[in-house]
């Protein structure tokens, strides 16, 4: 992330609002009701030494100008976060964060949180809080106890069974795991109540919500790190994990001054604690294939514990990574937690005396399937897409609402449908019965039904939507219209050579050896047989009208406009003349912003393209604004 962020800095050109650097994080999971929060809940920068702190504080002083200011540290609890909502003093809704801007509902679960008060007394007709939901260290040793005992597999740290608890199902089984709730905000649609930080904690406190009593008033940065210092030393001895400490400016007044970056306040930073590490050795290398085909070498460990957690395996990323490693089987190898989590090889302590190289296998230790390994790139990769290993990653993508849109196909019911062997392709979706569908846990027969006609209605979608759907590396919704347009059907694209595909606009070396391989996939032809049978549209005619009023500007729409929908506004565009892409550039003409835009607007005003609604939309377009 680190090395991402520094990349896009000496290269504005190549940020993208779907970098990970505009992004919290997190994913609603299906099964829950999606919630807009009040005001963004953004994650927070890090400072990884002394020395970065001090440069956070060095950017904080030079950005109020010289005036006084205050510090408030807080010990950075690892859990979840989620806030909740109240009405006339009575808890009514809690939304855990998500990606920052939608999060999932889970009040029923939040209200078996025996910490988290279910009403208070308070002059506040409506408010917030926001906090942290942890399991504390000996209710975690419990849970993993009872779930040996059962034959489940362990958690692999508190924080991970905290997230796994409150989004449970069932909230009877989140009550049994007794989670804790921590709070450090307190707002009123989405603004502070109070005029310092400080005085939020101290009435939280007051109104009977848990607060961190290990906190502190700081004059400055050298009494923030002997806070840090003093804790990190303690830390082995809370009942909960930390994995830090969180600083921030006291001054709410202070805190709007300095104003915030696309993913993070410049008000606050968490001061992140060294990793723990320990020695063990490598006593085998072997290969898993992750959902996106990425064929990623495993190191499988002598057992050794790491900040009270067993490590026996850690990942290795891919040859390049092992390679400068130098590491080979019989190694003794130092290995760390980064984040206090994932498992890592740091370096090679000694070399072993009896020494196995590894080597990448030729095929897909899943499928059997050809990997390639394109120039410039570290990871190797199985591109048959039917490959089991990939199987549900594909079906979520080939379903996703800008994709193929068949609403109902969510993350839960692909588990089913995966597990239970109903598709063992992402064309047995067009094959699955209502009787079928009916006999999957939690699903009726009204929603088999919507479901099964959803299926039937994504038939009729356009060959763009098709070729985004086949899930070829680096075709997206953009680069599938320009490929649709250029050739008309998908079966000339299949067989378009790789100079014949770089014909198209904007379509690269890269995009076109990526299609050419997927084609030249034997498993991938058949998958394009059976949709063909199924009747999905294979042909395609180009809506965008050439010499319109709309002719060499490219749009970027967002957010719910007030009367079309997304693609009704996209073909008003292309009908126009227009361009319609997914990302906002220095080179968009126009984002085209509803209600409830999100970070692509912010990326519109912080590259000063012009930003419309949906009347000056069609006034440009020559059509009645009504």
């Amino acid at each position: 992330m680190r090395e991402l962020r520094d990349l896009e800095a000496r290269h504005p050109e190549l940020l993208t609002p779907d970098s990970p650097t505009q992004r919290v994080g997190g994913k609603a999971r299906e099964g829950f009701v999606k919630v807009a929060h009040s005001s963004p809940m953004l994650s927070l920068d890090n400072a990884l030494d002394a020395g970065e702190l001090r440069d956070f504080d060095r950017r904080v002083r030079e950005l109020l100008r010289g005036a006084e200011f205050l510090y408030v540290t807080e010990l950075k609890l690892d859990g979840l976060s989620m806030a909740a909502h109240f009405r006339g003093g009575q808890f009514i809704q809690a939304v855990t964060r998500g990606d920052g801007v939608l999060g999932e509902e889970v009040t029923e679960n939040a209200r078996t949180i025996r910490s988290l008060p279910l009403r208070v007394k308070t002059s506040l007709p409506r408010f917030e809080v926001r906090g942290e939901t942890v399991m504390n260290r000996r209710a975690f040793e419990r849970l993993n106890a009872d779930r040996e005992e059962r034959g489940l597999p362990r958690f692999a740290n508190p924080r991970n069974a905290a997230a796994g608890s409150l989004r449970l199902l069932e909230p009877a089984i989140t009550a049994s795991r007794r989670l804790d709730y921590y709070t450090y905000s307190l707002q009123v649609d989405g603004a502070p109540v109070f005029s310092r930080h400080w005085e939020t904690l101290e009435e939280l406190d007051r109104m009977g919500f848990k607060v961190n009593v290990s906190r502190k008033l700081c004059r400055n940065v050298e009494e923030v790190l002997t806070f840090c210092a003093e804790w990190e030393a303690k830390r082995e001895h809370l009942p909960y994990e930390i994995d830090g400490v969180v600083v921030k400016v006291d001054s709410i007044a202070q805190q709007e001054q300095l104003g915030f970056t696309a993913r993070a306040p410049r008000w606050a930073i968490a001061y992140k604690y060294p990793a723990r590490q320990a020695l063990t050795t490598v006593e085998n290398i072997d290969v898993q294939v992750g959902r996106t085909g990425a064929l990623t070498p495993v190191a499988h460990l002598k057992p050794v514990e790491v900040s009270g957690v067993t490590v026996s395996r850690a990942t290795l990323h891919n040859e390049d990574e092992i390679e400068r490693l130098g590491l080979q089987i019989g190694d003794t190898v130092v290995i760390e937690r980064s984040g206090d989590v994932i498992p890592r090889v740091v370096r090679v302590q000694e070399q072993g005396s009896y020494r196995k190289p590894f080597h990448m296998p030729a095929t897909c230790p899943v499928c059997g399937g050809r990997v390639v390994r394109e120039e410039a790139e570290a990871a190797t990769r199985c591109i048959n897409t039917n490959c089991p290993a990939r199987l549900k990653e594909s079906i979520l993508h080939f379903a996703a609402r800008g994709v193929m849109n068949i609403d109902g196909l969510g993350d839960a019911l692909v588990d089913q449908l995966v597990d239970r062997g109903m598709v063992r392709n992402v064309a047995d979706i067009y094959s699955l019965t209502l009787d079928q569908l009916i006999s999957l846990e939690r699903m009726g027969a009204k929603s088999a039904g919507n479901l099964i006609a959803n299926i039937e209605k994504s038939k009729q979608n356009p060959l763009p939507r098709v070729l985004t759907a086949l899930g070829m590396r680096f075709v997206g919704e953009r680069t599938a219209v320009f490929l649709a347009e250029a050739f008309g059907s998908l079966d000339r694209i299949a067989q378009a050579s790789v100079e014949e595909l770089q014909r198209s606009e904007e379509v690269g070396p890269k995009v076109a050896e990526s299609v050419c391989q997927f084609f030249r996939e034997p498993r991938n032809r058949e998958l394009v047989e059976r949709l063909r049978e199924a009747g999905l549209n294979f042909e395609y005619q180009t809506r965008r009208k050439k010499g319109g009023p709309l002719q060499g500007l490219t749009f970027v729409l967002t957010g719910t406009l007030p009367t079309l929908t997304r693609e009704e506004a996209a073909r008003t565009i292309e009908a126009a003349g227009g361009k319609v892409s997914g990302s906002v550039s220095r080179k968009t003409s126009y984002v085209v912003a509803g209600e409830e835009a999100g970070s692509k607007l912010d990326k519109a005003r912080g590259f000063g393209v012009k930003v419309i609604d949906e009347r000056r939309l069609l006034e440009m377009a020559g059509k009645d604004a009504g």
